[in-house]
C-alpha cells in the first residue's frame, strides 16, 4: 500500500481488482518517467485521483501531447512555488492531463471548440471519482479557458496556473517568471518541433467545428 500526500492509501492494483482504475507509475510510458521523477509529480503518485488521471491521459492522448501535458503541470507548479500561490495540486494535475483531450477524435465539435470538449471529458472523469461540484467547476473552467490569450481577471489559481504552464511550454511566453525551467523539462522529455505539430492539431480541430452536422457550422 502506498499513501499519497493529500489523500488515502492507494490499493494494490492486483488486489481484488480494486486498483483496476489506474496504472501503477512504473508501468506508465518510458518517455514520462523523467518527468514523473520530478518532485512536484513524484509526490502525487500515491494519490488515487492523480494516478487515475495519468491513466486516462495515457489512454486518450498521443504520446507527444501527453508529454506536453506533464510539462505544463510542472511549469505551472514551478510558477506557483515561485510566487507562493496555494492551489489544488492534485486537481491541477487532473486538469493538465485532460486539457488537450478535445484535440483527439474526428467528430464535429460544438460550441467551445476543443477546450470545451476537453472540459466535458474532465468533468465526466471527476464525477466518476466523486469530486464535488465546486472543485469540478474550478478545474473545468481552467481547461475550458486555457486557450484564451490571457486568463480572465476573476480566474482562480488553477485557471491561471494551467494557462501559464500550457502557454509557456508551447510558446515560451512567461519564461521570465521561472527562467530555465522550460529548457530543463524539454531536455528531460524532448518533443522536437512540438509547437508546429501542436498548431496543426489546433487548426484541424478548428476545421472540425464546421464539419457537416456541427452545431456551430456557418449558415
Amino acid at each position: 500500500m502506498a499513501a499519497g500526500p493529500d489523500g488515502p492509501e492507494v490499493p494494490d492494483p492486483g488486489a481484488d481488482g480494486a486498483g483496476s482504475r489506474f496504472v501503477p507509475p512504473e508501468r506508465l510510458p518510458a518517455a514520462w518517467q523523467p518527468l514523473l521523477g520530478r518532485p512536484a509529480l513524484a509526490e502525487l503518485l500515491g494519490h488515487p485521483l492523480a494516478l487515475a488521471a495519468l491513466t486516462e491521459m495515457r489512454r486518450l492522448l498521443p504520446p507527444r501531447v501527453a508529454v506536453h501535458s506533464l510539462r505544463s503541470f510542472l511549469l505551472a507548479d514551478a510558477c506557483a512555488c515561485s510566487h507562493g500561490t496555494a492551489y489544488d495540486r492534485v486537481g491541477l494535475l487532473a486538469a493538465a492531463a485532460f486539457h488537450d483531450t478535445g484535440l483527439v477524435g474526428r467528430s464535429p465539435l460544438g460550441r467551445g471548440g476543443f477546450p470545451g470538449r476537453s472540459a466535458q471529458l474532465l468533468d465526466a472523469f471527476l464525477v466518476g471519482h466523486e469530486v464535488g461540484p465546486g472543485r469540478r467547476a474550478a478545474l473545468t473552467r481552467a481547461v475550458r479557458e486555457h486557450m484564451r490569450p490571457f486568463p480572465p481577471r476573476d480566474a482562480g489559481p488553477e485557471a491561471r496556473l494551467l494557462h501559464f504552464g500550457a502557454w509557456l511550454d508551447v510558446t515560451g511566453r512567461g519564461e521570465r517568471h521561472i527562467p530555465g525551467d522550460r529548457e530543463r523539462l524539454a531536455d528531460l522529455a524532448p518533443t522536437p518541433w512540438f509547437a508546429v505539430s501542436f498548431s496543426a492539431r489546433v487548426v484541424a480541430c478548428g476545421l472540425r467545428r464546421v464539419l457537416p452536422g456541427s452545431p456551430v457550422a456557418p449558415r
